[in-house]
C-alpha cells in the first residue's frame, strides 16, 4: 500500500461520497482528529466545484486527497482497490443505492442516517446485503451513522437502568425547533423526504429510546399532523407503542416548536 511520505503508509484508506453540510462540518473535522488512524484518500460530490471545495477543508490532514465527481468519479473509487472503506454522506433518497455498489465493491461502509427511505427499501437492502457472504473472502462491514448510541449519556443510562427495577411505561417527549436559523432548513433532500424532519431528526430518539429500554418496538400507532406550513409535513407526530417485553410507552414529537427540549422518562417499579 502506498504512503503518503509521512509515515501513514500502512493506514486504511478511505473515501467520503458526499460534499455537503455534515460532511463539511463533520465528517472532515472528525477525520482531521482520527488521521493517525487512517487516510483520507479520496472526496466524492456531483460536480467538480464541490468535491474541490470540500477536499481543500481537508488538505491540511490529508495533502494528497483526490477530488472525485459525477458518475466517472463513482466509478473510479469503486474500481479503487487501495479504498478499504466509504463513508456515504449524500441525500435520503439515493444513499441506500450508493451504500450496495459500494459494499458489491467489496468495500466497508458507513452510512448517514435516515437508514433508508421505507420499510420496503431497507428490507430489500438487507436481502441483498445478506447474499454477499457468498460472494467476497469476507463480508464487507454496512454500519449506519446513528451517534445516539455512542453518547456516553445514553451508554451509561442502559447500564443503570437494567438494574433499577421492571419497567412500567415510558414516556418520550421531545419539542423541537426547525427554523430559518437552522443549517438544514432549507435543504432540499429533507423537504422532499417522505417524512421530512419527523423522520430526519426522530430516528435519533427512536435509537435512544431503543438502547436505554434494552428491548425492540413490536407494534406502534401514530397521528401526525402538519402546522406549520413553512415546514414539509408532518411536523409533528403522538405515537403510542409497546415493546417486546410487554411494556407501552408513548412518543411525542414536534420539529415546530419555538424552543428546543427534551424529555425521556422512565418510570420504573422497584422490587
Amino acid at each position: 500500500m502506498t504512503g503518503d511520505g509521512d509515515g501513514r503508509a500502512g493506514l486504511p484508506r478511505i473515501a467520503v461520497v458526499g460534499a455537503g453540510i455534515f460532511a463539511r462540518t463533520q465528517y472532515i473535522p472528525r477525520l482531521r482528529e482520527i488521521a493517525h488512524l487512517v487516510v483520507l484518500k479520496a472526496i466524492w460530490s456531483r460536480t467538480q466545484e464541490s468535491a474541490k471545495a470540500a477536499a481543500e477543508l481537508a488538505r491540511d490532514f490529508a495533502p494528497e486527497i483526490e477530488c472525485k465527481w459525477g458518475d466517472a468519479g463513482l466509478e473510479e473509487i469503486i474500481g479503487d482497490s487501495s479504498i478499504m472503506g466509504v463513508a456515504v454522506v449524500l441525500a435520503g433518497q439515493v444513499q441506500v443505492e450508493l451504500s450496495l455498489k459500494m459494499l458489491k465493491a467489496g468495500k466497508h461502509v458507513i452510512q448517514e442516517k435516515p437508514a433508508s427511505a421505507s420499510t420496503t427499501e431497507a428490507e430489500t437492502a438487507l436481502s441483498i446485503y445478506n447474499s454477499f457472504p457468498n460472494q467476497f473472502p469476507y463480508k464487507p462491514i454496512w454500519a449506519l451513522g446513528e451517534n445516539y448510541r455512542f453518547e456516553p449519556a445514553f451508554v451509561e443510562s442502559s447500564k443503570l437502568i437494567k438494574d433499577i427495577g421492571d419497567m412500567m411505561n415510558i414516556q418520550v417527549i421531545i419539542e423541537g425547533s426547525m427554523n430559518s436559523s437552522n443549517p438544514y432548513f432549507n435543504s432540499s433532500w429533507r423537504r422532499n423526504f417522505v417524512g421530512g424532519f419527523v423522520l430526519d431528526m426522530g430516528v435519533h430518539f427512536i435509537a435512544g429510546l431503543r438502547m436505554l429500554v434494552g428491548s425492540e418496538i413490536t407494534s406502534v400507532s401514530s397521528i401526525s399532523r402538519h402546522v406549520d406550513m413553512a415546514l414539509p409535513p408532518p411536523d409533528n407526530i403522538c405515537s403510542l407503542f409497546q415493546l417486546e417485553n410487554g411494556c407501552a410507552g408513548v412518543f411525542v414529537f414536534a420539529v415546530n416548536s419555538r424552543y428546543y427540549g427534551e424529555s425521556m422518562e422512565q418510570k420504573e417499579q422497584f422490587k
